[in-house]
């Protein structure tokens, strides 16, 4: 297995973890733990995101912050660092 995979696996495995242990310390309504496991997608797809951006790799990056954007459309800074790799990559020389 791709160490990428293998990485991706832990951190959903880990966030899944930790995610169950705050909605049993924290009280929640049901409608709240119902959208938990989506708004933590969202901010795992952004982080990852920030990963690729910080090693340069834009396009893996965009895809990243598309992908949260898709579960979450009002998540504005995806929107903010997908502007700033258009800026870098149109003022980057060819």
């Amino acid at each position: 297995m791709p160490r990428s995979r293998i990485n991706g696996n832990f951190i959903d495995k880990t966030s899944s973890i930790v995610a169950n242990i705050l909605l049993r310390i924290i009280p929640t309504t049901s409608e709240k733990k119902r959208h938990l496991p989506i708004i933590e997608m969202v901010y795992i797809l952004y982080n990852i995101g920030l990963i690729h951006t910080s090693n340069g790799e834009h396009t893996k990056a965009l895809e990243y912050y598309f992908r949260a954007l898709e579960r979450n459309p009002f998540l504005p800074q995806a929107f903010n660092n997908m502007a700033v790799i258009c800026h870098y990559v149109r003022l980057s020389p060819l």
